[in-house]
């Protein structure tokens, strides 16, 4: 198992106990969610404020170049994280390959606006509270590294071979945020837009520099030169070369 994977297993069980503390807290300690009301985030003090910071910084660090700390697929928009290969870029091809994965992303970001459409109508109809949709977006935050380490439904979608290569990979915030659209407050529009803006200095990058989402066109991507190892599925020609190192 790589080091990256392992980090990503820490964080899934950290994330999965943060899931637990606050569906105890929705039992018994629910006073702890006023922080979620209005400007409260500034008046008082809640362990919600530590979970608060923890996702600003995840989100900062999508935004800025980072070297060595967060996988490739995450920073791959960044020129830090480019390798061109040697010979010349087919730019036919690469347009053909960011309009067909394009296609594919906005086919699940019109399902996922779908989901949030339908949670929305819940929570206008008294059905779901505001603490339910913050339970919503925490359970999503436990979803985002299940899709990452066992298995991903957009996959499906997406065609993708692997998460290095996926095209939505920081994705992730704005599609865990989403539910707190209908929340208001400090607290929730805070995590929102800035969620936006990760979104969009992402989609920029897609748009301005394709030739560093493609594994033709950059070699960082290719599995030949993959240290994540973040999914289950490695490049079938790595594993005899990775069952040789093991049986050394």
């Amino acid at each position: 198992m790589s080091r990256t994977r392992k980090i990503y297993v820490a964080r899934l069980v950290g994330r999965s106990l943060i899931f637990l503390l606050c569906t105890l807290a929705c039992v018994f300690r629910r006073g702890v969610f006023t922080v979620l009301e209005g400007m409260n985030f500034f008046r008082t003090f809640s362990p919600l404020h530590l979970l608060w910071f923890v996702w600003v910084m995840d989100m900062i660090l999508q935004i800025f170049p980072i070297k060595n700390k967060v996988p490739l697929g995450s920073q791959k928009l960044f020129a830090n994280r480019f390798r061109p290969i040697r010979e010349k870029i087919n730019y036919e091809a690469l347009k053909s390959y960011i309009v067909a994965t394009t296609k594919a992303a906005y086919k699940v970001f019109l399902i996922w606006c779908a989901l949030i459409a339908a949670i929305g109508v819940l929570h206008y109809a008294g059905v779901i509270d505001k603490i339910t949709l913050f339970m919503i977006s925490v359970f999503f935050y436990v979803c985002d590294l299940i899709c990452v380490l066992i298995w991903c439904p957009f996959r499906l979608i997406m065609k993708n071979r692997c998460c290095t290569t996926c095209r939505i990979f920081n994705w992730d915030h704005l599609m865990m945020f989403s539910p707190l659209i209908f929340m208001g407050g400090f607290f929730a529009t805070s995590l929102v837009l800035m969620s936006i803006a990760a979104w969009l200095v992402w989609e920029l990058c897609v748009m301005m520099y394709p030739e560093r989402f493609w594994d033709h066109s950059n070699v960082a991507l290719q599995c030949s030169q993959c240290t994540d190892k973040l999914c289950t599925q490695y490049c079938q020609k790595l594993r005899p070369a990775d069952r040789a190192r093991t049986r050394e």
